[in-house]
């Protein structure tokens, strides 16, 4: 029999991290940005974009380890115990686990007898492997990584962060409102198209929905700054 030679290419096992990391540059490119355009129209001078800026970035890196840490943990610990629980299953109740599984095979289209018998070969190979992937919809693909999930959020929510508070410190103050605005949205579109890429996803879709949420994000936080700025 001749070697196959069709090339799959799956992203699933990127899932994770990927989710991480784009949420991560994507949140420190607006909220920065949207910062930044909020205090300069509120008339403010270098050296206040400055102490904003870098307090936005470590406050957002921080804020999204932890939220990333605690949110994944908190999903490990559901799947953690839904497993637990399916050990526990398997070793008392074998018999059930296995018309269990069958079952979910005869639903998914097999008939009956080789339901059965798939199964069969399946628990004897590994049975916490089938019943978690099948019963549970765990693998170890989309399993909840917590640390890999926050380090991935922080490292690029302060990438994405420096980025336009360089161009806030390039530029001069009477014109960092636009300067950031427009160098954030080629950033927000760089890292649809990045991210879709990666993922294997629709580019358009992608980049249209990351600038849309970031330009509105903007442009909102600029009108904010503009009215007290113009109160005070």
């Amino acid at each position: 029999m001749p070697r196959s030679t069709h090339p799959e290419i799956h992203r699933t096992d990127r899932i994770g991290w990927l989710r991480a990391a784009v949420l991560g540059a994507n949140d420190g490119i607006v909220s920065t940005a949207s910062l930044l355009v909020g205090v300069a129209a509120a008339n403010a001078g270098h050296s206040e974009l400055l102490v904003a800026g870098v307090a936005g970035l470590v406050a957002g890196a921080m804020s999204m380890a932890a939220g990333e840490y605690v949110s994944v943990s908190s999903q490990a610990d559901t799947e953690s115990a839904d497993i637990a629980r399916e050990h526990e299953e398997l070793r008392n109740q074998p018999d059930m686990e296995h018309r269990e599984l069958a079952t979910i095979y005869e639903k998914r289209g097999l008939d009956p007898a080789l339901a059965i018998q798939v199964a069969e070969q399946l628990m004897r190979h590994d049975a916490i492997g089938a019943h978690a992937r099948d019963e549970l919809g765990i693998s170890a693909e989309l399993a909840a990584r917590p640390v890999q999930a926050a380090l991935a959020s922080a490292l690029t929510f302060a990438a994405g962060a420096a980025l336009p508070l360089v161009a806030a410190l390039a530029t001069p103050a009477s014109h960092v409102v636009m300067s950031v605005s427009a160098t954030s949205l080629v950033f927000l579109a760089g890292l649809g198209v990045l991210s879709a890429r990666v993922g294997g996803a629709p580019m358009v879709k992608a980049t249209a929905r990351i600038v849309f949420w970031g330009a509105l994000a903007m442009g909102l936080t600029a009108g904010v700054g503009k009215l007290f700025g113009t109160v005070v």
